[in-house]
């Protein structure tokens, strides 16, 4: 019996395009290790089941379930069925601020939770694939139209049932912001994205913005969850973790290339949110067979 293809992580994959929209319907792939990437995710299961490992909880889906969760905390899709297809879609964070959903839901899933609905129906089955559709077709209005209609199917969710998991937060929600908050957050958002591999600071970012640089870190952490340093970091991270695949990969080069000023930086950062350095993520996916060319 053939071995069982796994997922094998690049630069033209979701880690190394951390300022990237992405849609997809397709057989999902094990994940020997978890990842992550500065996206929020959409999976719709249209077919068969799948199982993920969360930073800190676990969850089941089968066909006709869809989940949403934030990108950025190690996440693993551990096990699935032979016959699964997925489809769904990945979010930077510009896109993702335009959603109006409860107001509790989007500071919960930037500290770790998972929504999950079952309230879906057979237009989801073919609209996912529409959408998928639209998005490869290389024109920008049609990609704009596949992604206002699924930003649109995700607020659905605030009129139907769906849950949190963990259902309680660890963590205090956040308050309701305003539709300018929101805007100054996404041109924020905006700006990291173009230039966070350049030597770039909380001011930099503010003007960009038009506002005073503790207003924008103020409102940044209320609506994220995260300081402004701490996305800049998870955006170089992405890229620093693709890079680290390439079979030639010089962990110093990838320091400086993902726009970290010393490596003690890097490894630093590195370690706290992949619980190893830069040198051992590397040499496990060596081992692994996840190198590329």
């Amino acid at each position: 019996m053939p071995e069982r293809p796994f997922y094998q992580p690049g630069a033209s994959s979701v880690e190394g395009l951390p300022m990237a929209l992405q849609m997809f319907h397709n057989h999902p792939l094990v994940m020997l290790k978890p990842h992550w990437h500065a996206q929020v995710e959409v999976n719709f299961i249209v077919r068969g089941s799948v199982h993920y490992r969360m930073a800190e909880h676990e969850i089941s889906l089968s066909a006709g379930d869809m989940c949403l969760f934030w990108g950025g905390l190690p996440h693993q899709m551990d096990d699935l069925s032979d016959d699964a297809i997925y489809a769904g879609a990945h979010l930077p964070l510009v896109h993702f601020f335009r959603l109006h959903l409860p107001t509790d839901i989007r500071h919960r899933l930037m500290t770790g939770a998972t929504l999950v609905t079952s309230a879906t129906d057979p237009a989801d089955h073919h609209n996912f694939e529409r959408w998928n559709r639209y998005f490869r077709s290389g024109d920008p209005a049609i990609t704009e139209h596949a992604v206002n209609e699924l930003l649109l199917r995700l607020e659905r969710v605030r009129f139907e049932p769906y849950r949190l998991v963990p259902e309680t937060a660890s963590q205090e929600t956040g308050g309701p912001f305003d539709q300018q908050s929101l805007r100054n957050v996404g041109r924020m958002c905006d700006f990291i994205a173009e230039n966070f591999l350049y030597d770039i600071d909380c001011v930099d970012i503010a003007a960009a913005a038009d506002i005073h640089p503790k207003y924008a870190m103020s409102i940044f952490k209320k609506s994220t969850g995260m300081t402004l340093n701490e996305y800049m970091n998870l955006l170089r991270l992405s890229y620093a973790q693709a890079l680290l695949m390439h079979e030639d990969a010089n962990v110093l080069r990838v320091a400086m290339d993902s726009g970290f000023g010393s490596l003690s930086a890097f490894n630093k950062s590195f370690r706290k949110l992949a619980g190893m350095s830069p040198s051992d993520f590397r040499r496990e996916r060596t081992s692994a067979g996840y190198t590329v060319l």
